[in-house]
């Protein structure tokens, strides 16, 4: 395996070597694989924008958007390491087909509870309408929706990736990195675009109808590009690491509990004994950030805050072009600084860009066209600093885990990053009301500033192991 960091080109002298590491070992499986995220990526993020837009229309409050976020968080929080211990010992691309068909499945379910919900008067009271059964099942739908997600993201991310760019080629693994953020952002900024143009010619109802529409339409390709992944790469995705989970001769609830505890304890204690620990929990601490990003909270909120469908658009479409712009720069800064060192520019340019936003919202100027713009605006800069982290935070992990642990220790990674966001959604509900966005911005900046502490205490206090896997 190549001492160079993974973004670095080949020494001169060993070009062999050098094209051998920045060439994965199934390429055109991995072309099918970033269609395969193309594809299912796209209609995820549309459907993350128009779902928010559709239920903000259902109460003049962070409440139920709040809620629904909380207990998503909370089910992907509990079930994490359940999922990864699950999808290590079933076969891949079955289990990864079946995840579209279920994510699809929970959209159609949504948008169907949300329409029964608009046939109904409006709620009074935001508690009121919390306790209409038909949001019971909205909460059950879009917390299936996530879990979908996030099992998808494990099985892209460790093990699809990975397997396909081949053991030691850390160059190819580092650029099928950056090329899965790229398509993610891609699809982000479509999203948003598409979005924008639904709800400036629609109400948020039909452009949820609209949303479930492109998703049907999309699940074939997803579905078949998965299958093309495998055979183009000989059917690697046939053989699993571990065998299967031994079926029960009969059906014992105290075994099965049990069973999940284990799993549950294990996947925590490998994810407290990896070597990249701090590199982890500095993107957990990122993920705090649930206000100043495009999501579900800011929709709410620039929604609430009667901000047009155009400048909906260009704010999502925007921060997911600088994501893809920030993909192109870390290569470089990788190289000036370092892949470590660069991780850190990345958070503190970050933290210090939403700290900026904050300031400005804490002025009270933000009715002010000009104050807002400028918010927003600053908001949209910090995606390069957090893309940057995101794509070397990734890298980083992926070294320090071990093959064969790595999905269980994703899939923990992800409870303790829901754990973070259900803390921030528990603030959102006690907020209520828009007018106090105010306090939860000001937790998510303080969580990034604190990610960027972290991060640089640990780069300031290597480890012998830490100087082992990234040598200067």
């Amino acid at each position: 395996m190549s001492s160079r960091h993974p973004f670095s080109s080949p020494r001169k002298g060993n070009g062999a070597e050098g094209h051998l590491e920045s060439t994965p070992a199934y390429p055109a499986a991995m072309k099918a694989l970033y269609g395969a995220c193309l594809a299912g990526n796209a209609t995820e993020h549309l459907w993350n924008f128009t779902w928010p837009a559709a239920v903000a229309t259902l109460h003049q409050s962070l409440l139920p958007v709040a809620v629904l976020g909380f207990f998503t968080k909370l089910l992907v929080f509990v079930a994490g390491p359940l999922v990864g211990n699950l999808v290590s010992s079933l076969p891949l691309i079955p289990t990864y087909r079946s995840l579209t068909v279920i994510q699809t499945a929970a959209h159609l379910v949504s948008a169907a509870m949300i329409t029964y919900a608009v046939s109904f008067p409006r709620a009074s009271t935001a508690p009121a309408l919390l306790l209409r059964p038909w949001f019971a099942v909205l909460v059950a739908s879009t917390a299936v929706d996530s879990l979908s997600r996030v099992s998808l993201g494990i099985i892209a991310e460790r093990d699809f990736v990975v397997q396909l760019a081949g053991e030691g080629r850390r160059i190819a693994l580092a650029q099928a990195n950056a090329t899965l953020s790229r398509v993610d952002l891609i699809c982000e900024t479509a999203g948003a675009s598409v979005f924008a143009f639904l709800l400036s010619k629609n109400d948020p109802l039909t452009c949820i109808k609209l949303s479930c529409l492109i998703s049907l339409s999309a699940l074939p390709l997803h579905i078949f590009l998965g299958g093309a992944m495998n055979r183009l790469a000989d059917g690697v995705f046939d053989h699993p690491e571990h065998r299967s989970l031994p079926a029960a001769s009969t059906f014992d609830v105290r075994r099965i509990v049990v069973d999940a505890v284990a799993t549950i304890r294990r996947g925590w204690s490998e994810y407290i004994s990896q070597p990249v620990l701090p590199a982890s929990l500095a993107y957990v601490l990122v993920c705090f950030n649930v206000a100043l990003a495009p999501g579900a909270l800011m929709t709410t909120f620039l929604i609430h805050h009667g901000v047009s469908p155009l400048v909906l658009g260009v704010f999502g479409g925007s921060s997911a072009l600088t994501g893809i712009l920030a993909t192109f720069m870390t290569p470089s800064l990788v190289k000036e600084l370092g892949i470590l060192k660069a991780g850190a520019a990345g958070l503190l340019a970050q933290s210090a860009l939403l700290g900026a936003a904050v300031v400005i919202y804490m002025t009270g100027s933000i009715s002010r066209g000009g104050a807002l713009f400028a918010f927003l605006g600053l908001i949209v800069v910090s995606r390069l600093g957090h893309m940057a982290y995101s794509v070397i935070g990734l890298q980083v992990v992926q070294t320090g885990s071990p093959m064969g642990k790595a999905k269980l220790i994703g899939a923990t990674e992800i409870a303790v990053a829901s754990l973070a966001e259900l803390g921030m959604m528990a603030v959102a509900v006690a907020a209520k009301d828009v007018s106090r966005f105010g306090a939860v911005a000001v937790l998510s900046a303080a969580a990034v500033a604190a990610a960027a502490w972290l991060y640089c205490a640990w780069l300031a206090n290597p480890t012998q192991q830490l100087k082992t896997l990234f040598p200067s």
